[in-house]
């Protein structure tokens, strides 16, 4: 799943206090339910307090949940003064939960508390100095920088809004704030140029490749200036003139310019000065930055031998049921010649992109016709499937998910990806389907956006090793859901289980071990059948994100643990439906407080 990961956003959760609000409006503030004390008033208001403060401070953030009272701001983002409000205000919510009396709170509101109490634990780690002093050099990657996400959010047809005069109006306010960003990242990697903290080359040039794609695509074909061409009939005729020589002006005088000067930066300037090594560990203070990557991924402090240990016996585990599938359709070669045939073999490849559109939305009837086999929870927000914009496609991930609005006027969205289309193996595709869209992200996101029980932090809010981990839980469903029931297609969701083994071994192999980009390629190439095209960008994924793709096998691995106790406590009364209701029903959970939840279950606390 891919997130606007400079926006503090990458994961999301489950619930709120109060009631959805229409656009534009606060939220009001809580009020006592039945069996609720004075320590869980006390709580949600320091809930609601912190999140109003942090919707002031992450307007788009804000946007994407359906808040628009500050809309017209883009956000102080690269900033001193941002760090620095961001460690006080984390100072002082963890000072104001500690006061509160948590056995005195009703068992809702002590998981609460507890994922509350984490969280700014964690973001205080995270910003602490010697950790910033790094972190703030590498401001911007080719996964995570604001030209990944944000030409899409403002085009019209992503997160932001485009109804009113006013949204149009706010779109060119927000535009402009981005267009400035791009000089305080300058700023900021001219100063790691002279301390010696760069982004890896490989980094770099993909960044440069963006940014071509973004300024060649001119005035009038620019995403920015896509909104205008897709006037709603409310919009009145004099506004539509203003505004479309307005966002013209803004792409041609403000936009583009701002793309060509970081462009120009990183290919006059910053290119020569960015590192050959791809790691970590080959930065001044890498291995402490790596540590916290790793405890703010997964939720978990864990050593890097550890994972990597882990990862191995995963990959060896994996290989030997592709060894059986292969054995099932009577391929008679080795596994790695059997991985050649899957990745050359021209009746796995896709002939058209309209062909892979029709494959999901058939793969999507299957799936919804045994779901409720397995779930009582269903997300009333529909399902868009779209293919992921061609400006950011080369780079982009096989699949994504981006949600939609809590009231479901916007859908969330299943991006398929079809650059280097030979490479979009029919064969990947069911276990795809299930990760992003139903039961994996659609379902778990949807789910916590519409639940209105819990504080907005954890309904707006949440953790890597959860969110993906759930997604990554949802592919070993596909025997209950009626899918992989074709070898090939089985062999589909071992290649992506495989996937998350593998980085398990390749992003610590990379980060703590010293590996090479060609090593990392080579390794995922030898034990999966995987395309080039997407080993390449995962493990260019790997070196621009760090520790991030730790979280779907780690998130994964303790579900299926907490799963395996519930069954064997249960015995013939355990119910899927009753489990899965238990894992998303509070939203996305650090791993220790989501395995003392399950406990508790099972031991009969309320």
């Amino acid at each position: 799943m891919k997130r606007p990961i400079c926006l503090a956003a990458l994961l999301l959760a489950t619930t709120l206090i109060g009631a959805v609000p229409a656009a534009g409006q606060a939220l009001p503030p809580p009020t006592p339910i039945p069996g609720d004390g004075p320590e869980d008033a006390k709580l949600k208001r320091l809930f609601y307090d912190s999140d109003e403060r942090d919707l002031r401070n992450d307007p788009i953030q804000a946007i994407f949940r359906g808040d628009l009272r500050y809309a017209a701001s883009f956000g102080e983002y690269l900033t001193d003064a941002r760090t620095a409000r961001d460690r006080r205000n984390a100072e002082s919510d963890l000072a104001a939960i500690t006061a509160i009396d948590r056995s005195k709170l009703t068992r809702v509101d002590q998981i609460a508390y507890d994922v509350f109490r984490y969280g700014k634990e964690v973001a205080l780690r995270g910003l602490a100095p010697d950790i910033v002093a790094i972190d703030r050099l590498l401001p911007i990657n080719h996964f995570g920088g604001f030209q990944t996400f944000y030409p899409d959010f403002a085009s019209g047809t992503g997160g932001a809004p485009f109804k009113t005069v006013m949204d149009y109006d706010n779109n060119l306010r927000r535009n402009a704030g981005y267009a400035a960003v791009f000089d305080r990242a300058i700023a900021l990697m001219r100063e790691g140029m002279a301390k010696g903290v760069t982004q890896p080359k490989l980094v770099v040039r993909n960044m440069i490749g963006q940014f071509d794609n973004l300024i060649a695509q001119g005035v009038e074909k620019s995403t920015f200036y896509a909104p205008v061409t897709l006037f709603p009939a409310s919009i009145p005729a004099a506004d539509r003139t203003r505004l479309t020589a307005a966002y013209a002006k803004q792409v041609r005088e403000v936009i583009n310019p701002a793309h060509v000067r970081m462009r120009d930066f990183l290919a006059n300037e910053y290119l020569a000065k960015a590192r050959d090594t791809v790691g970590l560990s080959a930065l001044p203070g890498g291995a402490a930055l790596y540590a916290q990557r790793i405890e703010d991924s997964t939720t978990l402090r864990l050593e890097p031998d550890a994972v990597h240990r882990l990862g191995l016996s995963e990959v060896a585990r994996i290989t030997r049921e592709m060894e059986a599938q292969k054995a099932a359709v009577g391929f008679k070669g080795s596994l790695p010649a059997f991985f050649d045939y899957l990745r050359t073999d021209p009746k796995f490849q896709p002939k058209t992109a309209d062909a892979v559109r029709l494959g999901y939305e058939a793969i999507g009837k299957r799936v919804d016709a045994r779901i409720a086999t397995q779930f009582s929870l269903v997300p009333r927000s529909p399902l868009a499937i779209r293919p992921v914009p061609d400006f950011r496609a080369k780079t982009d991930a096989g699949g994504s998910y981006q949600q939609g609005t809590p009231d479901g006027t916007r859908p969330g969205i299943f991006y398929y990806n079809t650059y280097d289309l030979p490479t979009r193996y029919l064969w990947g595709m069911e276990t795809l389907y299930l990760h992003e869209a139903v039961p994996g992200h659609h379902y778990q996101i949807s789910l916590a956006q519409e639940n209105v029980a819990l504080p907005a932090f954890i309904r707006f809010g949440g953790n890597t090793a959860y969110v993906e981990g759930w997604a990554l839980y949802a592919e070993t469903l596909w025997k209950e859901l009626g899918v992989e029931t074709d070898p090939y297609q089985r062999m589909g969701g071992l290649n992506d289980e495989m996937l998350r083994a593998m980085r398990l071994v390749v992003d610590t192999g990379i980060h703590a071990k010293g590996w090479s980009r060609d090593k990392a390629i080579a390794y995922m190439l030898e034990n999966s059948p995987m395309g080039r095209t997407d080993a390449t960008a995962e493990v260019e994924r790997y070196i621009a994100i760090p520790g991030q793709a730790l979280a779907y096998k780690i998130g994964q691995l303790t579900i299926l643990r907490v799963k395996a106790k519930a069954k064997a406590a249960q015995g013939a009364a355990f119910d899927p439906r009753a489990f899965h209701a238990q894992v998303l029903d509070t939203g996305a959970l650090p791993m220790p407080v989501l395995e003392k939840k399950i406990d508790d279950w099972l031991g009969g606390v309320k």
